[in-house]
């Protein structure tokens, strides 16, 4: 478990820029019984969220009610499976936590009524885990120090049952604004456009709760710095790979170029079907149905679960690691591991799923064919950058917990659509998931 003296600790040490930026810690939601057919309803729910199905959710009705760098505390909820953070809204403010979602680009509250008009007008938005619903609001939000005086958000009244969790009431998504269901400029993208930011940039560390009995309802999540990174979260350089140049901006995309399984490659998929979307806002990693099998047909005595039907599920543990540009990401066995399939089950559920079980939806139709969640995300520390367009990953420092050392990627390059470059840190229908036997 992560003191929580350890993250005001990690909040006052030297940061990557001279100007101050603000650390957001996270935090995480309550613990819930985790085996097959909780990831089932996990893995439907992102086939959903990046358009590989359609889901029927069940909802309910709420009242509506209402040039610098900062560290924002975060909160781990319910054993990394999302993580959160904290956004002040309207005048006077109130403060709402938020999850925060690099893979999603709105922002909305469940709330907010008296914020509402009868002239505000009505949108929904779809998401991994269901779909809200609601009225197009403007007011003043803020967050870490920084402040938007006329964010356009949505105000939520009709919200699918398994959508939210404990203490949040809404998602700030961080992604770009193309994708935004509202049209409207994303928090961090106006923040961006507005020079309040000492760098176009948004970084993460994320915490470790999975499978800890010890853990509570809600732990020390990490930290998210706006406008920066902190030099004290992480070792090394941090690896920048551009996004790809013949995609528009809309989620944070990157090519996916080397899997290993136990230091051996493995046969993958390329063009657009290796595009990956990096997302906080998911919990594991999703994939292409022929990478994804490739990957546990390496792994000895894995095989795809099937779900209550009977139907293959599809979630398949090991030492696997990521490529995106010229160095390998390995994933700690840890994260790998979900645990057993049920209680008393000789076999344990793995962390990376197909993506596209069950759908005819074929990837480069605007559907990333990878998503790369908390899973992996967890094993670095993760910067997001707007200009140029890119997505970084550097080793974790001892101080924040450690993680694996990089290797360089098999064949030591990266893909044609993608370049790398490095800056130093001075400053649906089945699950789709895979089994493995316990040691």
């Amino acid at each position: 478990m992560i003191p929580s003296s350890l993250l005001l600790a990690l909040l006052a040490l030297p940061l990557a820029l001279d100007a101050e930026p603000i650390h957001v810690n996270i935090q995480r939601r309550s613990p819930v019984a985790r085996d097959i057919h909780y990831y089932t309803r996990v893995t439907k729910h992102l086939r959903a969220k990046y358009g590989y199905t359609n889901t029927t959710a069940t909802h309910r009705r709420l009242d509506r009610k209402r040039a610098n760098s900062a560290g924002i505390p975060v909160t781990n909820q319910q054993a990394d499976t999302s993580y959160f953070g904290s956004v002040s809204i309207g005048t006077p403010s109130q403060s709402f936590n938020v999850i925060l979602d690099t893979g999603s680009s709105d922002l909305w509250t469940s709330t907010l009524k008296q914020l509402t008009t009868a002239n505000s007008p009505e949108t929904q938005i779809q998401y991994g885990t269901g779909q809200v619903a609601g009225a197009m609001v403007s007011d003043t939000v803020s967050m870490g120090g920084f402040t938007i005086a006329d964010q356009t958000f949505l105000a939520v009244d009709d919200v699918s049952q398994e959508l939210l969790f404990g203490s949040v009431s809404g998602i700030m998504g961080l992604a770009f604004s193309a994708i935004a269901s509202t049209q409207a400029t994303p928090f961090w993208e106006a923040l961006s456009d507005g020079n309040q930011l000492s760098s176009p940039e948004m970084s993460f560390w994320l915490t470790r709760f999975l499978n800890d009995t010890t853990a509570t309802v809600e732990e020390p999540g990490g930290v998210f710095t706006l406008g920066g990174t902190n030099s004290s979260l992480f070792t090394g350089d941090i690896e920048f790979i551009n996004m790809p140049a013949t995609t528009q901006p809309t989620f944070w995309l990157l090519t996916v170029s080397a899997v290993t399984v136990q230091g051996k490659s493995v046969t993958i998929s390329t063009g657009d079907a290796a595009l990956a979307a990096i997302d906080t806002g998911t919990t594991l990693v999703g994939g292409p149905s022929a990478d994804v099998n490739a990957i546990w047909s390496a792994i000895p005595g894995s095989q795809q679960e099937p779900d209550a039907t009977g139907k293959p599920s599809g979630m398949f543990s090991f030492l696997v690691t990521l490529s995106f540009g010229g160095k390998s990401w390995p994933i700690n066995t840890a994260d790998m591991n979900l645990g057993p399939v049920q209680t008393g089950s000789t076999q344990c559920l793995g962390g990376i799923f197909d993506l596209s079980q069950g759908s005819n939806v074929q990837s480069g139709q605007g559907n990333p064919g990878w998503i790369i969640g908390d899973t992996f995300l967890k094993n670095v520390y993760s910067v997001f950058r707007a200009n140029p367009a890119s997505v970084g990953f550097a080793q974790l420092s001892t101080l924040a917990g450690g993680s694996g050392t990089p290797g360089a990627a098999p064949g030591g390059t990266s893909t044609s659509s993608s370049s790398s470059s490095s800056s130093s840190g001075s400053s649906a229908s089945g699950s789709s998931t895979y089994i493995v036997p316990i040691s």
